[in-house]
């Protein structure tokens, strides 16, 4: 790669800023980088007079373009850290399909766990899988089509001092040979002009061919979106769900490993871990009547068709057979669902609640949903809660029933 600061890189003065290749290179200057840290704390409300300043100084299209990825650099603090993103450049479908740095970390140890050295990240992106792959020693080929994002890569790897383990390639990653490497990861681009792409033959390159690459390879992984239909999961893959914080981030296909024909959730940032064989999988869990406590499974479990092996552990059954949430007399601890205490059960009747919210005097309302047409801002707004007390109510159906369902998290139990 490059040195950065080759005194024979034109300086930003002297390049054409309209390219956003020779705009990105122009950012890695020693001008770019100072006028980088110079707008480092800009806040949006800011970046106007920020900008007139600058543009006294510097060429007006590299303020732009700096202010540009100072803006890209806040918002993937939430992925990456602040730390990482402050010295990481980014391009705006960058940030938005990288991998959180908790998931790719996640799955780089899991790489590591099974033994590989070495690895081709296919659709690399700015090479947020590749970063979390070379921090756990993996030597990695990162592979992507398009210019302006293998520039962000390779000045990605340079920044974070990851350069002699990833090795950036701009290429179509279905004419790279990858023989050579103990295993293959497979990020097709799940977005397209028209935002998210949900049938998986129109990813890029279409799920069939990432496939076929997974299964020449001796190991392999294949992120995909959680809402795949698990008709068209390969019967030769593991899926594994992942949440991170509760909220499901995505899904995998593992190849050549032990546990094909097998779901697994698995729950960030503790790395609780659920699985089963498909053989083994339980039937879905009765209906019963609510008991004293809800159990509201992670949306991985969900996602993972788990929820049965979670009911089984908290001796429950289903409110409704159409609705994951599972019900028990009975309070057990779990990472897998969220326990609460059930204090009423009534109709759906937005005057009866506000009542006894009223009555109870909750100024702190929780709102959840499942299986009801009724958003949970828009209840706020009729009951008004007022109060010091706290509640959580939830709207969903009970035996086909709309329903009302008022509680708070469960205690934990004594040691």
């Amino acid at each position: 790669m490059g040195q950065v600061n080759d005194p024979n890189t034109p300086s930003a003065q002297e390049t054409d800023l309209g390219d956003p290749l020779a705009a990105f290179a122009a950012l890695r200057t020693e001008e770019g980088r100072a006028l980088l840290d110079e707008v480092r704390d800009v806040e949006p409300a800011q970046e106007l007079a920020a900008a007139t300043r600058l543009r006294r100084t510097y060429p007006a299209p590299l303020v732009s373009a700096a202010l540009a990825q100072a803006r890209l650099r806040r918002r993937a603090a939430a992925k990456f850290g602040a730390e990482d993103a402050a010295r990481m450049f980014f391009t705006p479908n960058g940030v938005e399909q990288s991998t959180r740095a908790s998931v790719a970390a996640h799955r780089a140890e899991s790489f590591k766990a099974l033994g590989v050295r070495s690895l081709a990240d296919l659709c690399c992106g700015i090479g947020g899988d590749a970063i979390a792959l070379a921090r756990a020693g993996i030597s990695v080929l990162a592979v992507d089509r398009d210019p302006l994002t293998c520039a962000a890569a390779r000045a990605n790897a340079e920044a974070l001092g990851l350069a002699d383990l990833i090795e950036v390639r701009e290429a179509d990653v279905t004419e790279v040979d990858t023989g050579a490497y103990d295993a293959v990861f497979v990020d097709p681009a799940r977005r397209g002009g028209r935002g998210r792409i949900f049938d998986p033959e129109a990813y890029s390159p279409p799920l069939s061919w990432a496939v076929g690459a997974a299964l020449r390879a001796p190991l392999a992984a294949l992120k995909i979106a959680p809402g795949i239909p698990h008709e068209a999961i390969p019967a030769e893959a593991g899926a594994e769900w992942i949440s991170d914080g509760g909220d499901v981030k995505e899904a995998v296909l593992w190849f050549g490993t032990d546990t094909p024909a097998s779901h697994r959730a698995t729950l960030l940032p503790g790395g609780a871990s659920l699985w089963t064989s498909l053989a083994a999988m339980l039937p879905d869990p009765e209906a019963r009547p609510v008991g004293r406590y809800l159990y509201e499974p992670d949306g991985a479990v969900i996602r993972a068709h788990l929820v049965a092996e979670v009911a089984a552990r908290v001796e429950g059954g289903l409110i409704d057979e159409t609705i994951a949430y599972v019900t028990s007399d009975a309070l057990h601890d779990t990472p897998y669902a969220t326990a609460y205490e059930i204090t009423d059960q009534l109709p759906f009747n937005v005057k009866k609640l506000k009542a006894l919210l009223r009555e109870r005097g909750v100024g702190i309302l929780t709102v959840k949903k499942r299986g009801s047409a009724v958003e949970p801002e828009e209840l706020r707004r009729k009951v008004k809660p007022q109060g010091k007390n706290a509640a959580t109510v939830f709207l969903t159906r009970v035996a086909g029933a709309p329903t009302m369902l008022i509680g708070h998290p469960a205690a934990p139990r004594p040691a």
